[in-house]
């Protein structure tokens, strides 16, 4: 919607989910929406191209023309829109009538939640260290990982470049001849993970992002995508700090 006339609050967040027309009515009434910094009040009008909404203090997306999809990535497809080497992109997956980007990357073994969208705002603190959005990773890896070098990459490890941030691990299973592990980085470092249980000396032979901040995989099966509610891209807003 470009150059639109301003329409009445109600029905704008109605069309993008936030609630019933008198549900959206009540929450004015409650204070709890805001339009460009200012509280609401009944019968106001946007202009969903130009006004900032919110909602409990959290940005509403009002352009109709965004779209945020949660694919599972398999092993194998490269998190790029194209690929000089003519691999399969992750872009290739997704069947959409406006062109989508992978926000952030996975590398090209590494499988999982990634997130695919036209929405430049969301993409830049879903990917900024600033903001610090939680990354969750399940990894199989080499060898018995002990509490004590789970507790290692916890306070963070030496990488080439530079000590990693404080993580959040769980030794899920552990055996003599692998463990899987359960890894929460705030980082967006490249390779980030595998590397991180490589300088402890378990190798990853499998590694799964089961979720993005608020955003999990669930029983997306691989190489399945879907496009996000907009409950669930409210609460990428939050999460980011929007």
């Amino acid at each position: 919607m470009t150059g639109s006339e301003p329409e009445r609050l109600q029905k704008v967040l109605g069309r993008v989910g936030v609630g019933s027309r008198r549900a959206v009515e009540e929450m004015i009434q409650r204070g709890r929406i805001e339009v460009n910094g200012t509280r609401a009040v009944l019968g106001q009008r946007v202009d969903p191209t130009k006004d900032v909404v919110k909602v409990d203090g959290s940005v509403v997306p009002l352009q109709e023309d965004l779209v945020h999809f949660l694919l599972n990535k398999p092993a194998g497809v490269v998190s790029t829109a194209d690929d000089p080497e003519g691999r399969p992109t992750v872009v290739d997956m997704i069947e959409s009538d406006v062109r989508v980007w992978p926000v952030g990357r996975l590398d090209l073994e590494t499988e999982g939640a990634l997130l695919l969208t036209n929405d430049g705002e969301l993409t830049l603190h879903l990917t900024h260290p600033r903001f610090g959005v939680p990354k969750t990773y399940v990894a199989e890896v080499q060898g018995s990982v002990t509490p004590r070098t789970a507790r290692t990459l916890a306070r963070g490890v030496e990488l080439e470049d530079g000590p990693t941030a404080p993580a959040e691990v769980k030794v899920i299973e552990r055996g003599a001849a692998g463990s899987v592990v359960e890894l929460v980085l705030k980082e967006g470092r490249n390779r980030q993970a595998r590397r991180m249980f490589e300088a402890v000396g378990h190798p990853v032979r499998r590694l799964v992002r089961t979720s993005i901040g608020p955003l999990r995989l669930g029983r997306l099966k691989p190489g399945t995508y879907r496009r996000l509610g907009p409950a669930e891209v409210r609460e990428l807003y939050r999460a980011s700090g929007l």
